[in-house]
């Protein structure tokens, strides 16, 4: 992540502070996680995007190697087979940015976590 001192008013400030090529995998990452809760909200919390509903959903962010991604614990653990290849810690995962991001894990990660969420709210 960018470490200048002005935070990000919305996602598109976000992604357009990164080089063409790190944006276009953000824009990616963004539509990924519309496509997989369309009913979430974007935000920015911690200077990084956000999804929302019924609380946190997801945040990503852009860093130097890698695109963090940080679906809470939960997510982590419940994909933690499929994330196996990838430096994880409990809430987050990274993706190189020198190999493929894998935006179908993205997807069911996400849909794993929008269904969890919606859970929560009853």
């Amino acid at each position: 992540m960018k470490t200048d001192k002005i935070s990000p008013k919305n996602i598109d400030e976000y992604i357009s502070s990164f080089p063409a090529e790190v944006q276009d995998i953000l824009q990616k990452i963004r539509m990924t996680i519309q496509k997989a809760a369309p009913k979430a909200t974007e935000t920015i919390n911690y200077q990084m995007p956000t999804f929302k509903m019924n609380g946190n959903l997801v945040h990503f962010a852009a860093y130097k190697k890698h695109i963090g991604f940080y679906p809470a614990p939960s997510g982590i653990k419940k994909f933690e087979k499929e994330i196996a290849g990838y430096k994880s810690a409990k809430g987050s995962v990274q993706f190189p940015l020198d190999e493929p991001i894998p935006y179908d894990l993205i997807t069911e990660i996400v849909q794993f976590r929008a269904e969890e969420q919606l859970n929560k709210k009853k």
